[in-house]
């Protein structure tokens, strides 16, 4: 059991690793190592889930039957307009690259991290698929279009 579990710790280090080798200027560019292509459905309830995503503790958004959504943190309506796919999946994996103040925790990282209870050391938040589900899900998030006045004939 305890060599399973380095085993595991180390690939985790470095798909980590990997995943900071492909940032762009403020994203990683690249989807994250050993993913399928990102499912938005499986990302919308990542995001609204309370006991996985937390996203509704900070943030609000287009769920209507979701009571008591955040304030903290930015409206995640139009998310996919204001950042790209890349910088989404920073400031998922690890937003304090972006901006070191950040209240957001770091859901796909598990080394230099403080105040983290043992049982989770070594263990991201997120796994690596359901980053790129939440991402792909982020990316469908447009400002709707306001109404347009009827034409009279």
């Amino acid at each position: 059991m305890k060599a399973t579990s380095l085993l595991v710790a180390g690939v985790l280090s470095a798909v980590v690793h990997a995943v900071h080798a492909v940032h762009a200027a403020d994203g990683i560019a690249d989807p994250l190592p050993g993913t399928e292509v990102g499912d938005i459905e499986r990302g919308r309830l990542i995001v609204a889930n309370r006991q996985l995503g937390l996203c509704l503790l900070c943030h609000s958004g287009p769920f209507p039957d979701e009571p008591f959504q955040g304030n903290l943190a930015p409206d995640l309506s139009g998310a996919g307009e204001r950042s790209s796919a890349a910088q989404l999946r920073q400031r998922i994996v690890d937003p304090g690259r972006i901006n070191p103040a950040t209240i957001m925790p770091a859901y796909f990282k598990a080394d230099g991290l403080s105040q983290v209870a043992p049982q989770y050391r070594g263990k991201t938040i997120l796994t690596a698929q359901q980053v790129e589900d939440v991402v792909a899900y982020l990316q469908t998030l447009r400002t709707p279009l306001a109404p347009q006045p009827k034409e009279r004939p």
